[in-house]
């Protein structure tokens, strides 16, 4: 059994690491809950991002959370542009053509990434790297503690979008009923592709928040997609809230699991998880029917 001296410090490693899978969740969450597809793209256009920060830091010294504005900007305008313009026409409003688009689009920018990037991993080394700040007697990396502070200020931001704003209340209408929706005079494909922007910026927040503290390559999305859809399917399809606790307990298990288990096999847990809450609680944790 391990002491506690060694449990807590895993369980804070597990609560930072979740707060980065909540941030990655909630674009997927949003996507999917207007659009009611996945993107398979995500993990990709989340790598892009990631190097979009270390090129911003490498060749202009901008501090990775300084650039978090710029980064918010450049992937809702990339998200409102690939689905305006890319995944709706290409896909001629059916959603399984919608798949197989997203899946192309992450195939292609992988490639291109192996293309201009190559295949080394890259990172990046700030002042604070190394910072650490004491959290009841166990360390924390400032990087990590930041993106625990990171994933409740866009969760709060995405709720107060949602139930405050009239775009929120738009973007509501469309995901419970588009005809509904059109029939009032709403602007069904603005708010589609408005939707894909702000899920991207997500995307673009959790890239600022995760590459201090981790590394980035051509298929480093891959790994967090994976984990982000299980974040998704834990806490409930189309919920913040579901994302939120899921993201937590994901993180926490696979903590925990590399604890006991070793960090090779870290993610056992969170696989054993996605497999079960298919096969005893499909719907999620806050998942309802549509």
């Amino acid at each position: 059994m391990f002491a506690d001296s060694i449990l807590w410090p895993a369980l804070l490693n597990g609560l930072t690491m979740g707060s980065v899978y909540v941030l990655i969740a909630l674009g997927l969450t949003l996507i999917y809950g207007v659009l009611h597809i996945i993107n398979f793209a995500h993990g990709s256009l989340l790598m892009l991002a990631m190097y979009l920060v270390l090129m911003l830091f490498q060749g202009a010294g901008v501090d990775p959370y300084a650039a978090i504005p710029l980064l918010v900007l450049a992937m809702f305008a990339l998200g409102y542009g690939l689905q305006r313009f890319v995944i709706s026409r290409a896909s001629h409003a059916r959603d399984e053509n919608i798949l197989l688009v997203t899946l192309g689009l992450s195939l292609v920018i992988e490639n291109l990434a192996i293309h201009f990037f190559h295949s080394d991993p890259r990172s990046l080394e700030t002042a604070y790297s190394i910072n650490t700040v004491d959290v009841l007697g166990a360390h924390v990396s400032v990087p990590r503690a930041l993106a625990v502070a990171g994933a409740l200020v866009c969760g709060a931001a995405l709720w107060y979008l949602m139930a405050r704003t009239d775009l929120g209340r738009a973007i509501r209408a469309v995901a419970k009923e588009r005809q509904g929706a059109m029939a009032v005079g709403i602007d069904v494909r603005h708010i589609f592709a408005m939707s894909f922007g702000i899920g991207l910026a997500c995307v673009g927040v959790a890239a600022c928040f995760l590459l201090p503290m981790y590394y980035v390559s051509p298929h480093v999305g891959n790994s967090f997609v994976l984990v982000a859809f299980t974040v998704v399917v834990l806490g409930g399809m189309g919920s913040f809230a579901g994302s939120i606790i899921g993201g937590i307990i994901v993180g926490l298990v696979e903590s925990l699991c590399g604890l006991y288990l070793g960090e090779s096999l870290s993610q056992i847990g969170v696989f054993v998880i996605f497999i079960a809450i298919l096969l005893f609680r499909p719907l999620g944790l806050l998942g309802h029917r549509a």
